[in-house]
């Protein structure tokens, strides 16, 4: 009776499962490179090892048993299991081996999203064996997974400085005041007044963007949106005026769908920035793949920024 395996166990079974792929004993001749007779010699070895029969072969063809049914499953399994192993034991020896949660807060633009996979393909390309965990959500809620460990880094852009957590920025976001088509101002005139916002309905983030420069007081604001897929509908209806990223906003605005408003008056540039928890960057897989980011966006300290970094040794100890 079977009651452990051995490396030969493992080789037959093997065999077992590349007939049953090939759904008989002479198609699996060619796929195993050995003759049927040494085939068939190997089925049998292995129905002694287990006990009982696996499967029915001869003139009438090839067919499992109902138990031979119940070891394939078992069989891809333990196939599955050693495999697994293998690449993980092989892993072992990588300098770079873990997970790397990466927070984004979505609907970023086509540039922004080419520079981060190039950024991963970068980092592949180093000696590692690093899982890639990705999340999207809302600024606030890829600071309370920084804060929580949930997220080692997070990209968006980020109105307040959480305590306990560093920031970078990496480049700037257009954003654009838009109606949709139903809206009264869509077909007003080519100037578009102060007076004229106020007296229409506002869609308004439930994160707020500190950068905004209208200075639109007094503001009238019937509808709430967590995200710019949400803003979008809302604005499309016709009945809101809101701010969306001038890259999100273009392919609508082609459609005729979407009007932007006093491009030029009421746009503005939000910063989006790298965060992590401060004392991540110590961490050799978030090191890393900082390097790389910094490298795709040739990233160095400007005046501007709230934390201009000299080095990714120095990272950690960065103070908003």
């Amino acid at each position: 009776m079977f009651s452990n395996t051995s490396d030969l166990d493992l080789r037959l079974v093997r065999v077992f499962l590349a007939v049953v792929d090939a759904r008989g004993i002479t198609a699996a001749e060619a796929t195993l490179g050995v003759r049927q007779s040494t085939i068939s010699s190997q089925l049998a070895a292995l129905e002694v090892r287990m006990g009982f029969r696996l499967c029915e072969r001869g003139r009438g063809g090839f067919r499992l048993t109902s138990k031979g049914e119940r070891f394939v499953a078992s069989a891809r399994a333990l196939i599955a299991a050693t495999s697994q192993f293998v690449a993980q034991v092989r892993d072992i020896d990588r300098k770079l081996v873990g997970t790397l949660s990466i927070g984004l807060i979505g609907q970023m633009s086509h540039v922004e999203n080419a520079r981060l996979a190039e950024t991963i393909g970068a980092f592949r390309k180093r000696d590692q064996a690093v899982r890639f965990a990705m999340h999207v959500a809302p600024p606030q809620e890829l600071e309370e997974s920084l804060v929580n460990q949930q997220l080692d880094l997070a990209i968006g852009y980020f109105w307040h400085r959480v305590a306990g957590l560093s920031y970078r920025k990496l480049c700037s976001e257009r954003q654009v005041m838009c109606c949709g088509r139903g809206h009264p101002l869509f077909h007003a005139g080519p100037h578009v007044t102060l007076d004229d916002l106020r007296a229409h309905d506002w869609i308004w983030r439930s994160y707020p963007v500190p950068e905004e420069r209208a200075s639109i007081d007094e503001r009238r604001v019937t509808a709430i949106a967590d995200n710019v897929d949400a803003a979008t509908v809302l604005i499309l209806s016709g009945s809101h005026i809101g701010y969306l990223p001038a890259h999100h906003a273009e392919p609508f605005e082609q459609r005729g769908l979407i009007r932007v408003l006093g491009r030029n008056t009421f746009g503005f540039e939000v910063p989006l920035h790298l965060a992590m928890k401060r004392g991540m960057a110590d961490q050799a897989i978030v090191r890393a793949f900082c390097e790389d980011l910094f490298n795709v966006y040739g990233t160095r300290p400007n005046a501007g920024d709230e934390q201009p970094m000299q080095s990714m040794q120095s990272m950690h100890a960065l103070e908003v």
